[in-house]
């Protein structure tokens, strides 16, 4: 989830060609939708974006289904990337990523909470 459509593509072809099926959205009102119609194995959620952001879309996901996974993104905004990837952490997220990132990094993360046993 990115509102920005390139780094969105990017991490996209990223995972595709690491193998994994991603079905991209640009804002948290669209991914709550994808995630009602067809829940994902994983989230990753940039967290400074329009329309709904990240922090109210982790709370949302928690609130309905409690126990999604979820990588947190950003690159800050206002604040420091630190400050809002700490209140995602704080909201219970497997991990965070701060922008710019190397796709290894990305890759990396996505295993490891993917290889973690689910909450029940």
């Amino acid at each position: 989830v990115d509102d920005d459509d390139q780094f969105r593509r990017m991490v996209q072809r990223t995972l595709e060609r690491a193998g994994y099926e991603v079905e991209p959205a640009a804002n948290g009102k669209e991914a709550l939708a994808r995630f009602e119609a067809r829940p994902p194995d994983l989230v990753l959620t940039d967290l400074v974006m329009p329309e709904k952001e990240g922090l109210e879309t982790i709370l949302a996901l928690r609130q309905k289904w409690k126990t999604p996974r979820i990588i947190a993104m950003s690159g800050g905004g206002r604040n420091l990337p630190e400050e809002y990837l700490e209140a995602a952490r704080v909201l219970g997220v497997a991990a965070t990523l701060e922008k710019p990132f190397a796709t290894k990094d990305l890759l990396t993360a996505v295993r490891s909470v993917l290889e973690r046993p689910s909450s029940p």
